[in-house]
């Protein structure tokens, strides 16, 4: 498309900022819905339509199983009997937006990729506040307790999903209609093909917290912490460990459409600018906050709520561990989304779960040696596995891009 040469000749730094930031603020403020909530709780057309409709029928696959299974659901991803109710009341209501959550998602990466990444940013935003404003006033003022927690968030969520919904009418380069949501397989597979190793990604972190989760109860109960504390600090960490990463996948994210542009253009120096910028900003959040966190952990800690000195010794102790080699995981991370990028989908897919499933793995075995600590030691093993294999296959890529192009 004329509009987009733009994204072959302007500066690699300066189309990485404008494209980037926005999508990293976005996935932070998605991120910050279920954060904010804790932290208030714990202190007291074609391809379009059809990525807009499989994103809805997902959610709605989500509400089935959700309501179905109720609470033998929650229990099986690791609720106890003590924090049984609040999951079912915060969940229950939670539930009900996952149609319209999804779709917002979509409809934001969409907005993105047509080269308007403030707007999708802007809407985003518009919720976050929301939901931040909302927390405490129905926990608090409306003596809603963990309820209101859930009736802000899905309050933000659903005027978050409105202004996103808006913009289709305003968009530059598409049009939808009623016939653009009828569902094709063929393009529903490529719709998924291309999204499958940020799928994946998003998918692997469920599955490692739902692991962890049931192992942590399990160990735990045989140790002085019990079950619960285990499991309240993995909670917090886990909030932490997705806001560094969920960084990283907004760098990586957010140079999608250039790095494809100029790709498919083959100005591959240009390609590899982006790598190392893309390394080079991930790189440098990941040092920033490994200092951080184990130089202040108690101040993380503590800010959703720390509920006696065994479980803050605990969650200090894990915190330390799990986060220590965080900037492996997102570089590894952001180079699997790299390669999603320039359409290398059968090397993107397996790396975008490498790290998890390694992960999963030493989490299973590591414990029975040194009991329920060991299920946070798993996570700097599998990060040091993970990066030295997806380095061999960066070193192997970076050659093939080191041909010559039409230049920068």
């Amino acid at each position: 498309m004329q509009d987009s040469v733009y994204l072959g000749t302007e500066k690699v730094g300066r189309l990485l900022g404008k494209f980037a930031l926005p999508c990293i603020f976005s996935l932070i403020i998605s991120c910050l819905y279920n954060i904010v909530d804790q932290i208030f709780v714990g202190n007291g057309v074609g391809y379009l339509g059809n990525a807009i409709l499989g994103s809805f029928l997902g959610g709605v696959v989500i509400i089935a199983i959700g309501y179905t299974w109720g609470d033998g659901l929650l229990q099986l991803i690791g609720a106890t009997g003590q924090n049984l109710s609040l999951a079912h009341d915060y969940g229950f209501i939670i539930y009900a937006m996952m149609p319209l959550a999804l779709v917002q998602n979509t409809l934001a990466s969409i907005i993105r990729a047509e080269g308007s990444p403030q707007y999708a940013m802007g809407a985003m935003l518009v919720g976050a506040v929301l939901n931040i404003i909302g927390d405490p006033v129905a926990i608090f003022v409306l003596d809603m307790g963990i309820k209101g927690a859930a009736w802000a968030t899905i309050l933000g969520q659903f005027v978050s999903f409105l202004i996103c919904a808006a913009y289709l009418a305003r968009s530059k380069t598409f049009r939808i209609c009623g016939g653009s949501f009828k569902p094709r397989g063929k393009l529903l597979r490529q719709v998924m093909a291309l999204g499958a190793s940020s799928f994946l990604t998003q998918l692997s972190i469920v599955v490692i917290t739902v692991t962890n989760n049931i192992l942590l109860v399990q160990y735990g109960a045989q140790s002085e912490y019990g079950a619960d504390i285990p499991l309240a600090a993995f909670v917090v960490i886990m909030k932490l460990f997705q806001i560094v990463l969920n960084i990283a996948i907004g760098i990586a994210a957010g140079a999608q459409p250039i790095v494809g542009y100029n790709y498919g253009a083959k100005k591959y120096a240009r390609v590899r600018e982006l790598l190392k910028l893309m390394i080079k900003w991930t790189v440098l959040v990941c040092l920033i906050c490994t200092v951080l966190f184990e130089t202040f952990p108690l101040v993380f800690i503590q800010m959703f709520g720390a509920d006696g000195e065994l479980y803050t010794q605990f969650a200090v102790l894990c915190l330390r561990i799990y986060l220590s080699l965080i900037l492996f995981t997102c570089v590894q991370k952001v180079c699997a989304i790299f390669l999603q990028s320039i359409g290398h989908a059968k090397a993107a897919a397996p790396l975008s779960i490498l790290r998890d499933v390694l992960l999963i793995v030493f989490s299973l075995v590591i414990p029975i040696f040194t009991g329920v600590t060991g299920i946070f030691w798993a996570a700097p093993l599998a990060d040091v596995f993970a990066i030295l294999i997806t380095g061999a296959v960066m070193v192997r890529l970076w050659k093939e891009l080191s041909i010559p192009d039409s230049g920068i």
